[in-house]
Protein backbone atom coordinates (compact mmCIF):
# COMPACT_ATOMS: atom_id res chain seq x y z
CA UNK A 1 0.00 0.00 0.00
CA UNK A 2 1.41 3.48 -0.83
CA UNK A 3 2.61 5.77 1.97
CA UNK A 4 0.44 8.93 0.64
CA UNK A 5 1.88 11.25 4.03
CA UNK A 6 5.24 10.22 2.75
CA UNK A 7 5.01 10.09 -1.07
CA UNK A 8 2.84 13.63 -0.31
CA UNK A 9 6.01 14.86 2.26
CA UNK A 10 8.47 14.11 -1.18
CA UNK A 11 6.32 15.91 -3.73
CA UNK A 12 5.21 18.95 -1.84
CA UNK A 13 8.69 19.42 -0.53
CA UNK A 14 9.46 22.59 -2.65
CA UNK A 15 6.24 24.02 -2.80
CA UNK A 16 5.77 27.36 -1.02
CA UNK A 17 2.33 26.63 0.19
CA UNK A 18 3.35 23.23 1.47
CA UNK A 19 0.59 22.29 3.83
CA UNK A 20 -2.17 22.96 1.14
CA UNK A 21 0.04 21.05 -1.47
CA UNK A 22 0.19 17.79 1.12
CA UNK A 23 -3.23 18.45 1.71
CA UNK A 24 -4.64 18.33 -1.68
CA UNK A 25 -1.85 15.71 -2.65
CA UNK A 26 -2.78 13.29 0.28
CA UNK A 27 -6.49 13.59 -1.28
CA UNK A 28 -5.16 12.58 -4.75
CA UNK A 29 -3.14 9.72 -3.41
CA UNK A 30 -5.74 8.34 -1.63
CA UNK A 31 -8.67 8.44 -4.57
CA UNK A 32 -5.89 7.78 -7.47
CA UNK A 33 -3.43 5.43 -5.35
CA UNK A 34 -0.78 7.54 -7.17
CA UNK A 35 1.53 9.92 -6.09
CA UNK A 36 4.09 11.08 -9.54
CA UNK A 37 7.55 11.35 -9.02
CA UNK A 38 9.45 14.52 -8.53
CA UNK A 39 8.41 17.54 -6.63
CA UNK A 40 6.43 19.07 -10.07
CA UNK A 41 5.49 17.45 -13.54
CA UNK A 42 5.57 14.22 -14.51
CA UNK A 43 1.57 13.77 -14.43
CA UNK A 44 1.73 11.83 -16.89
CA UNK A 45 2.82 8.69 -14.89
CA UNK A 46 -0.39 9.06 -12.75
CA UNK A 47 -3.30 9.40 -15.11
CA UNK A 48 -5.97 9.58 -12.82
CA UNK A 49 -4.13 12.18 -10.36
CA UNK A 50 -3.55 14.50 -13.39
CA UNK A 51 -7.35 14.13 -14.29
CA UNK A 52 -8.86 15.40 -10.77
CA UNK A 53 -10.26 18.85 -11.10
CA UNK A 54 -11.13 21.30 -8.12
CA UNK A 55 -14.98 22.61 -8.00
CA UNK A 56 -13.28 25.83 -10.35
CA UNK A 57 -12.24 23.35 -13.18
CA UNK A 58 -8.73 23.80 -12.10
CA UNK A 59 -5.73 20.67 -11.31
CA UNK A 60 -6.66 19.83 -8.11
CA UNK A 61 -3.42 17.84 -7.58
CA UNK A 62 -0.16 19.37 -6.82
Amino acid sequence: KLDCNHECSRRCSKASKRKRCKRACKSCCHTCHCVPPGTYGHKEVCPCYARLKTHGDKPKCP
